[in-house]
């Protein structure tokens, strides 16, 4: 019999975490798999294991349900934790504010014995919008707020392939052959979040050292997962900061372009956004380019982390020199 290994990565909300283990306990059981969902509670101080135990002992259905604690905060030590004790052939990474599809189970075991030769998958993630959202949340203009404070990734109906030249899945919905937890290795702590900070990207980083090696990625539009839509989330003073966290992640986490420091046209691109903002007739389009200013500013820090970086590379490999 094939083994999944559903794994969750916890810090400090007990209520969501039962919520996703409830749709887990839902989702149909796939034949000829056996599942096991693990748990890593992160520097958790709240009632988590309290959770895990009464869901243990109350709820569980068809699936045996084992967790650990690591004391060390931030997402990548957990994962990093977890990864050496996993066994199955499978594993399957989920959010603990994600809630699972009711097909979830059974579409990643098809998949994987469907697509024999992908070594990595990924899913769908979708707002779980409930229709209390403001209306701006869907706006498609040319003033529409991206990327969404809620996060998604949604590639369409059909089933396909993704590489480095096209849009890389996060870890919420991310799912690969055990061998290539050890080919990849950890996850980088220099990114991955601590508690529930606006950091993270330890997920990218690493599915692109994945594909770097060649590693086959697999897009299967039936594995959906929904996130959890936290009001908090849809207040300016978040989508700012969140712009401003995402866009430094991902000017660190791109291929590197030669540029020395921080590009001259990163200060025009600033400037004309702020002048936009000082100009902006509507509420909506200042928010879109307040917005838009946030994210220029985390492009700009994070030319200045990678430049950083890199002295720090060429220093150290001329002390081994």
């Amino acid at each position: 019999m094939n083994g999944l290994t559903i794994l969750i990565c916890t810090h400090n909300r007990a209520e969501l975490l039962l919520r996703t283990l409830e749709h887990l306990n839902k989702a149909r059981s796939p034949e000829n798999w056996k599942v096991d969902i693990f748990v890593v509670a992160n520097a958790c101080s709240d009632n988590t294991l309290e959770y895990l135990a009464r869901f243990q002992k109350e709820s569980l259905g068809g699936f045996s349900l084992n967790w650990i604690e690591e004391s060390t905060p931030g997402k990548s030590n957990a994962l990093n934790t977890a990864m050496p004790r996993i066994q199955s052939e499978l594993v399957a990474f989920v959010d603990d504010d994600h809630r699972v599809d009711v097909d979830y189970l059974t579409n990643i075991c098809d998949a994987a014995e469907q697509y024999s030769d992908a070594d990595l998958f990924c899913g769908r993630i979708l707002p779980d919008w409930d229709g209390s959202e403001p209306d701006w949340v869907h706006d498609t203009g040319p003033y529409r707020i991206y990327p969404l404070p809620v996060p998604r990734f949604d590639q369409g109906d059909e089933p396909m392939g993704l590489g480095l030249d096209t849009a890389i899945p996060g870890g919420g919905n991310l799912f690969l052959r055990k061998e290539w937890l050890g080919k990849v290795g950890e996850f980088s702590t220099a990114f991955g979040p601590t508690g529930h900070d606006l950091g993270g990207a330890e997920d990218l980083e690493w599915v692109r050292r994945a594909l770097h090696l060649g590693a086959r990625l697999q897009y299967v539009p039936g594995v959906v997962q929904y996130h959890y839509v936290d009001g908090e989330r849809l207040t300016l003073p978040y989508l700012i900061k969140k712009a401003y966290a995402r866009s430094d992640s991902m000017v660190r986490l791109a291929d590197d372009k030669g540029y020395n420091g921080v590009p001259a046209f990163m200060y025009r691109k600033l400037a004309g956004y702020l002048f936009s903002v000082l100009t902006a007739l509507s509420w909506k389009k200042r928010r879109f380019y307040l917005v838009r200013s946030a994210a220029a500013l985390g492009e700009l820090r994070g030319y200045q982390h990678r430049h950083k970086e890199r002295l720090r590379a060429n220093s150290t490999s001329v002390g081994e020199d």
